[in-house]
């Protein structure tokens, strides 16, 4: 990077999108370019680092569950503090970051301190692996509404979702980050009437080569999930439109039977 004056700086907030580096949009490409210094997360694709200058400065600021290599507010930090310095920051994360990102605290730390920001929305992962894993998340007769939720909190004080109204009141629950929590989940969706029989998926690294689904029904799914040794990055998809999945699948195997 050039020690030569430079206007004031700038950040960029920008979304990833769920894994497979082609379903990066072309403005969040343009940025990776443009950049001086990119802060990016643990779930970010590297093969888009490479397309970064190779003067610009990369910084991995990623999360793993229970091990982050810098706090949020350190985070903050040295995106006000790069700003300040004149640079063309991009924040680069998975997914959208708008969605269980952060990027909305980010957002008004920069905007208290006057500095220049903007937000690039990528594809986020309820929409990428679920269309990956052919799986509707809204379908006409089976599911006219969508709730996206997280299924941990990052601090014990946090308040924890409506699962009793999420249960009743949504068709197709979407859930973030719920994997090791999955045991608990279906409990107490049961608890508050949720169906057993209600079709649930996994999706284990959407949208990547890696990709790995496993379905079930409310009843069983954890211990499916179990023995398939499913981890995270997980998500969980509720609802009957999992069922589109499996009619899809029947339809390609009776189309390549028929070619054969």
């Amino acid at each position: 990077m050039s020690d030569c004056a430079r206007t004031p700086g700038e950040v960029s907030i920008v979304g990833a999108g769920p894994g497979d580096p082609e379903l990066i949009t072309l403005k969040a490409l343009k940025r990776i370019q443009q950049a001086d210094i990119i802060l990016y997360d643990r779930l970010v694709n590297e093969q888009l680092l490479g397309h970064a200058r190779p003067d610009a400065k990369l910084l991995y600021v990623g999360k793993a569950p229970g091990r982050h290599s810098m706090p949020q507010g350190q985070i903050i930090e040295k995106l006000i503090l790069f700003a300040n310095e004149g640079y063309k920051v991009v924040r680069l994360k998975g997914g959208d970051p708008f969605i269980f990102g952060r990027g909305g605290e980010e957002a008004i730390a920069l905007a208290e301190r006057g500095i220049p920001y903007e937000i690039v929305p990528g594809i986020t992962s309820a929409i990428g692996a679920a269309a990956a894993a052919q799986i509707p998340l809204t379908h006409r007769g089976q599911s006219a509404s969508v709730a996206f939720v997280t299924g941990n909190r990052c601090h014990d004080n946090e308040v924890p979702p409506r699962w009793d109204l999420l249960a009743q009141s949504v068709e197709t629950l979407v859930i973030y980050m719920g994997v090791s929590e999955l045991d608990a989940i279906r409990s107490t969706l049961l608890l508050h009437g949720k169906p057993a029989e209600t079709p649930v998926a996994l999706i284990e690294k959407g949208t990547t080569a890696h990709q790995r689904v496993v379905t079930g029904s409310l009843s069983n799914i954890h211990k499916l999930a179990e023995a398939m040794k499913l981890s995270n990055p997980a998500l969980i998809v509720i609802g009957e439109a999992v069922k589109v999945r499996e009619r899809l699948l029947q339809l390609q195997a009776e189309a390549v039977e028929r070619i054969g």
